[in-house]
């Protein structure tokens, strides 16, 4: 077995060629954003530029993209961290309330969720937004992406707070700690992998949401970056390397996400299941 694992030539025939397959886009996208319109159609599109320009930059910067770019983070940001936050207060009471019909209840209902996409209903929410006069705001994206960034955050940490040895918890409980004591101190402090992993997961997810803002908003004003490619290429709709290099701008900050909390996520991902 060792031998077999050592000399897997196989597995790695595969995993380069893989590594070719996600590569390849990407360097080509990169090279892209780089080269004039006028080289594009006339040069290899997988050779580098020769004439290196920003001026596809400076194109998409002055067609408004930092305002989009700041809506995208008030959205992701305003919408991440409330979800994070209730998720975890409800993941532990889930755990820590276990023989409670109501909790099982509620966490059935959070199950639920998860079986339910959002393209189902978003003719109800489209109507409550309406309702609630927040068409055409950020907070219309905002309060969706809470509700639908909850079933999997509970789930995750649900299931990493039951790692938890249930001795801490007697521990703080003999100490005189109270329940909101006892999460915040011993709970948040062992489950920030965890913690880390749905703020990195829901993050990406709803800064590439598309859905939601091209139902829920109408205004130039009101467009995150999703929505803003879409009108990028239509306004560049021959000009590919500006297209290009709105896509790097868009996908800059979510490579540092990824790249900074990588460990994070497949461990909190991973935490829980193997029981």
């Amino acid at each position: 077995m060792a031998r077999l694992l050592r000399f897997n030539w196989l597995g790695g025939t595969f995993a380069w060629v893989w590594l070719l397959v996600v590569m390849i886009p990407l360097y080509w996208i990169v090279i892209t954003s780089f080269k004039t319109q006028a080289n594009y159609f006339v040069t290899n599109p997988l050779a580098p530029p020769t004439d290196l320009t920003f001026e596809n930059y400076k194109t998409v910067i002055d067609n408004d993209f930092v305002r989009y770019f700041l809506n995208s983070v008030v959205v992701t940001v305003g919408a991440v961290i409330p979800a994070t936050v209730i998720s975890f207060m409800a993941a532990y009471a889930i755990v820590r309330g276990a023989g409670s019909r109501l909790l099982k209840a509620v966490n059935g209902l959070f199950l639920l969720g998860l079986a339910i996409p959002l393209q189902a209903v978003i003719i109800p929410v489209y109507l409550i937004i309406i309702r609630l006069k927040m068409y055409d705001t950020l907070g219309a994206i905002i309060l969706p992406s809470i509700a639908f960034a909850i079933p999997l955050s509970v789930l995750v940490l649900s299931n990493f707070i039951r790692d938890v040895p249930k001795e801490l918890f007697e521990s703080m409980r003999m100490d005189g700690a109270s329940e909101w004591g006892t999460l915040w101190r011993l709970a948040f402090p062992l489950t920030r992998p965890a913690l880390v992993t749905v703020v990195i997961y829901n993050g990406l997810g709803i800064w590439n949401g598309f859905l939601l803002p091209l139902v829920l908003t109408q205004s130039p004003d009101q467009r995150t970056i999703p929505l803003a490619l879409a009108s990028f290429q239509g306004q560049f709709g021959v000009n590919i390397p500006a297209i290009a290099a709105s896509v790097v701008l868009t996908t800059v900050p979510i490579v540092l996400l990824y790249a900074i909390g990588r460990r994070q996520l497949l461990s909190g991902l991973t935490a829980g299941f193997g029981k």
